[in-house]
């Protein structure tokens, strides 16, 4: 018997993810996504992990989460730390993962009530 709900109330959950589409609340993305935990997801124009610009971070502000969680792709890379200076100075944590990682962290995050937003990079 499971005792738990498949999607947070009133939240976002990532149901499926393999490394060219995320499926939030059910609904395929087949493009980079800012995931909040609460709220809409919003298309991340970002589609190679060489052309990150701290504009790409400057746009999650706006959502105002306490932690990121950056899904880089099929595999784990690092952003440059002055690309996200704007979270940085904004106080906002980050973390980076390979995209299942941050698919799977997100939602143990959200189901905890936690104000996380994944920024999950789908690469062509």
């Amino acid at each position: 018997m499971k005792f738990q709900l498949d999607q947070p109330q009133g939240g976002n959950n990532i149901s499926k993810h393999d490394l060219r589409h995320v499926w939030v609340n059910g609904v395929e993305h087949a493009r980079s996504v800012l995931v909040p935990w609460q709220g809409q997801p919003q298309a991340w124009d970002l589609t190679r992990f060489e052309d990150l610009t701290e504009a790409h971070f400057e746009r999650i502000l706006a959502l105002k989460p306490e932690l990121v969680i950056f899904g880089s792709g099929a595999k784990l890379r690092f952003a440059k730390p002055n690309l996200y200076r704007p979270l940085i100075q904004a106080r906002i944590g980050m973390e980076t993962m390979d995209i299942g990682a941050a698919c799977r962290t997100y939602n143990v995050l959200a189901s905890e009530g936690r104000a996380v937003l994944a920024a999950l990079l789908i690469e062509d």
